[in-house]
């Protein structure tokens, strides 16, 4: 049984995930100040070999440069920016970018060698293999993104942005459950299913708030309606419903209203939980971990209200993209923790509070 559990578990492997997903991490702070500093579009070409070397000397800058010129952005929004101005953005762009091809090579590499080497457990093969494909697709996704604010637009659309965000947080919780299966090995007990469903539920709530989140970044939703609670005094905002079902990801107002919405709904759902959690006595790492989920949304919650009634700052929206992947972080690690926790750890009956 100590054979098949050796063979079944590798700390070298969870610490390889744990890392991959820390760059993940660094990838998604580092694309909100791409987002933020309109950094996005300043490379035009998708080069995922060749583009790893920036430009080098005065006339590579230039061409760059050039080539920024003839897209929209520039024409209409920053038109008259110098070559300083440009390189700035250049920068975060091309770091952007750099992080993505890191991650490739960080994450492959020891993947085919802990392979090769047959220290990678069997049963993480499959799973391994899907976040590598996803990490490839996401590449495509990133210039399928970039693409569409290239000729038409003068950024990129809210629905691509919010899908390229959303898949890097899939990743991010991809990596860090692989990672925590490597790092313990393979366990057959299960907690009560309605506790499986509840940590499971909060963190499906958690993502489309995290998506949400995407579509009132990718449609700069944060500008407008900077009170709180109400939006220009009224509950709901005015809509242009002459988009359709585009409206629900292009309308800024409604954009920024379903984002509150979910993030209500997320509050109400983590409070409860974390109430429940107390009260039958959830223990074993679960019951600290929903815990810490319900006082990260509740700080996000706040950091939440704060950017937008500051109308978006970078800082604070940096730090608010940051903290949604912590958050989605936490809800993956508790969600975990449930499960691998034994039927034993529930007490039979509610602790008495004395109510």
């Amino acid at each position: 049984m100590n054979r098949f559990l050796e063979q079944d578990r590798s700390r070298a492997v969870g610490l390889w995930l744990f890392i991959s997903a820390a760059l993940v991490f660094a990838m998604v702070v580092v694309g909100g100040v791409t987002r933020l500093t309109g950094s996005g579009l300043s490379i035009t070409e998708w080069q995922p070999i060749m583009g790893a070397i920036p430009p080098l000397s005065a006339a590579e800058w230039a061409e760059a440069f050039d080539k920024y010129k003839a897209i929209p952005q520039y024409q209409l929004v920053n038109a008259g920016m110098s070559l300083g101005e440009f390189q700035s953005i250049f920068w975060w762009e091309w770091i952007h970018r750099l992080l993505g091809r890191l991650i490739g090579v960080v994450f492959a590499v020891p993947f085919f060698i802990f392979l090769a080497l047959k220290k990678l457990p069997r049963r993480l093969v499959g799973r391994c293999l899907v976040l590598l494909a996803l990490g490839g697709l996401q590449g495509f996704i990133g210039w399928w993104m970039v693409s569409s604010g290239l000729s038409e637009r003068v950024d990129v659309a809210p629905e691509r942005l919010a899908t390229h965000l959303g898949l890097a947080f899939l990743i991010f919780a991809g990596l860090i459950w692989t990672g925590l299966e490597a790092w313990s090995g393979s366990d057959h007990t299960r907690a009560p299913r309605g506790w499986s469903w509840g940590a499971a539920i909060l963190l499906l709530l958690v993502f489309v708030q995290c998506l949400l989140g995407g579509l009132v970044a990718g449609a700069k939703a944060g500008y407008i309606y900077t009170d709180w609670p109400l939006m220009n005094g009224a509950f709901f905002p005015p809509v242009e419903w002459a988009a359709g079902g585009l409206s629900f990801l292009h309308d800024q107002g409604l954009v920024q209203f379903n984002h509150r919405i979910g993030a209500y709904v997320l509050l109400l759902a983590v409070s409860a939980y974390a109430l429940h959690a107390w009260r039958w006595r959830l223990a074993e790492g679960s019951g600290g971990s929903a815990y810490v989920l319900a006082g990260l949304v509740w700080a996000q919650a706040i950091l939440g209200i704060l950017t937008l009634i500051h109308a978006v700052p970078l800082w604070l929206g940096v730090t608010h993209q940051a903290l949604a992947a912590l958050v989605l972080g936490a809800a993956t690690i508790n969600l975990w923790l449930v499960r691998r926790s034994r039927p034993r750890i529930f007490s039979s009956g509610p602790r008495h509070t004395g109510l």
